[in-house]
C-alpha cells in the first residue's frame, strides 16, 4: 500500500464515530463534562492507547480523548489509523459526525476503506481475547524444548504468542496482522492467499539484507509442508515479516500471501522464536476450549499414534495398512505400499520393540480436521537399534482418522 499522508486541513470523521454511534445510540455530538485532567503517563502499545481513547469517548471525555490521540500520533507518527481517529475527534469539536469520512478529500475513498477495515479488526481485539481459563485447542501437546508457539487467527487478523513452561501453555501477547489479498487457503504460486496449516519458523532474514517492503526483517515458514504437497498445493516464500519504514501497519487483506506485522511486533517475535523449533499454526477456525476438552483431544491424538506403534511392533500388516488413507502420499510421491515397504525393519526378525518418545500434537485450526503428530520412533531388534524423528498427518475421513501423509525428519 502506498504511503498516505493526512492533510493538516483534513479533519475526517471515520469508523470510530460510527461504532460509537452504534454503542451510544445517537449522533456523535460530545462536550467535555469534566475538568480536563492529565492522562497517566505510561508506556503502551498502540492498541492499548486506542482502547483508552475509546473509553474516554464512551464517557464523553472529548478533550481527554483528544489529548490521548495527540500522544498516540506523536509516539507513532506513521500509524495512519491513529491519525484517522485523531481526525474524528477534532471534527467532533465542531459538529456532530453522522457519516464515515464525510470530510475526506476527493479520491481518498479507497485508502479510507482500508483504514476502516483495520479499525474494525483492531476494535475486536480486546473483547475477543480468550479467557485465561481457556486454552488454544490447536496446541494439544508441545515438546518440552518447544518454548513458544504462534497461532494466526486469519478470521480476526490476529496472531497469538504462547509460552510453554513446565508443560503449561499460557498466552504471552497477541498482535494485529495482515494477510493475503484474497484471504486464506493457498493453493498455488501467485494466488495472493495465505496458507492454512501447521508450519515451523525455519529462518531469520535481517531487514538490512531485504528490500524496504519487508521492514525490520522476515521469518520464513516451511510452506508447503507434506500435507500441502499431498494436496497438490504449490508456491513458496511465505514469511512473517515487517512493514516499510513509513508504514506502521497494513490493511487486513493486503499481502501476496505472507503474514505481516508491525516492525515493533516483528522485533518481539524475532527475539522470541527459535529457528526450527517454534511452530506457527494458521487457520480460520481458532478455538479456545476448557482444559477438559484439551485433555480429551489429546487422548484421541495420542491413542492414534499408540495404535500405529502397536501395529508396527506386532508386525500387523493388515492393521497397519488400515490406518493409512487410500489417498496417502509420501513427500517422495510414494503410495502406501511403497512407503510401508521402505520403512519395514529386518522383516525376518521374530521380535522387535518399538517405542515413541518426545511427542508433540497439533490440531490444524481450520474446517479441515487434521492432527499433526511429531515423535521419535525407536526400534530395537536384538542388538540393532534405530531411531528416527517422524511426522504424521492424520485427517478425519468420515468417522475415522487416517494417515494421509508421513515423513522421516
Amino acid at each position: 500500500m502506498s504511503h498516505f499522508r493526512f492533510s493538516k486541513h483534513w479533519r475526517a470523521g471515520g469508523l470510530l464515530c460510527a461504532l460509537l454511534l452504534v454503542g451510544l445510540g445517537g449522533e456523535a455530538s460530545y462536550a467535555a463534562k469534566k475538568p480536563l485532567r492529565a492522562p497517566v503517563v505510561r508506556k503502551a502499545n498502540p492498541e492499548e492507547q486506542l482502547s483508552d481513547i475509546y473509553r474516554e469517548l464512551a464517557q464523553h471525555n472529548l478533550r481527554e480523548a483528544q489529548q490521548k490521540a495527540d500522544a498516540l500520533v506523536a509516539a507513532y507518527p506513521n500509524f495512519r489509523l491513529g491519525h484517522l481517529v485523531r481526525g474524528d475527534i477534532l471534527l467532533m469539536h465542531t459538529r456532530a459526525v453522522t457519516a464515515l469520512g464525510d470530510a475526506a478529500p476527493q479520491g481518498a475513498e479507497g485508502k479510507l476503506a482500508d483504514l476502516r477495515r483495520e479499525a474494525a479488526v483492531r476494535m475486536q481485539a480486546e473483547p475477543g481475547r480468550p479467557s485465561p481459563a481457556l486454552l488454544p485447542r490447536a496446541l494439544l501437546q508441545m515438546r518440552k524444548d518447544q518454548k513458544h508457539a504462534l497461532i494466526v487467527d486469519a478470521k480476526h487478523s490476529r496472531l497469538y504468542l504462547y509460552e510453554n513452561r513446565n508443560d503449561q501453555i499460557r498466552l504471552l501477547s497477541d498482535f494485529y496482522v495482515s494477510q493475503g489479498k484474497l484471504g486464506i487457503n493457498k493453493l498455488k504460486e501467485g494466488d495472493m492467499r495465505t496458507p492454512v496449516g501447521v508450519y515451523y519458523i525455519i529462518g531469520h532474514l535481517p531487514g538490512v539484507k531485504l528490500p524496504d517492503m519487508y521492514g525490520k526483517g522476515a521469518l520464513p515458514l516451511d510452506y508447503p509442508n507434506d500435507w500441502d504437497k499431498v494436496q497438490g498445493r504449490s508456491g513458496s516464500g511465505i514469511w512473517v515479516h515487517g512493514t516499510p519504514p513509513e508504514t506502521f501497519s497494513r490493511p487486513p487483506l493486503s499481502t501476496d500471501g505472507c503474514v505481516v506485522v508491525s516492525n515493533d511486533d516483528l522485533n518481539t517475535l524475532t527475539r522470541t522464536v527459535e529457528i526450527g523449533k517454534t511452530p506457527i499454526l494458521i487457520g480460520d477456525q481458532v478455538e479456545f476450549v476448557s482444559k477438559e476438552q484439551m485433555e480429551r483431544d489429546l487422548r484421541v491424538a495420542s491413542a492414534l499414534v499408540e495404535t500405529w506403534r502397536r501395529d508396527v511392533e506386532n508386525r500387523d500388516e493388515a492393521g497397519l495398512r488400515a490406518l493409512y488413507s487410500p489417498r496417502f502420499k509420501s513427500a517422495a510421491d510414494e503410495d502406501v505400499s511403497a512407503w510401508l515397504d521402505k520403512n519395514r525393519f529386518l522383516p525376518g526378525a521374530k521380535k522387535i520393540s518399538v517405542t515413541v518418545t518426545e511427542p508433540s500434537y497439533f490440531r490444524q485450526p481450520s474446517q479441515e480436521e487434521v492432527i499433526v503428530s511429531n515423535f521419535t520412533q525407536q526400534i530395537v531388534v536384538g542388538k540393532f537399534r534405530h531411531a528416527v524423528r517422524k511426522k504424521q498427518y492424520w485427517a478425519k475421513e468420515g468417522k475415522n482418522w487416517k494417515i494421509v501423509a508421513e515423513s522421516n525428519v
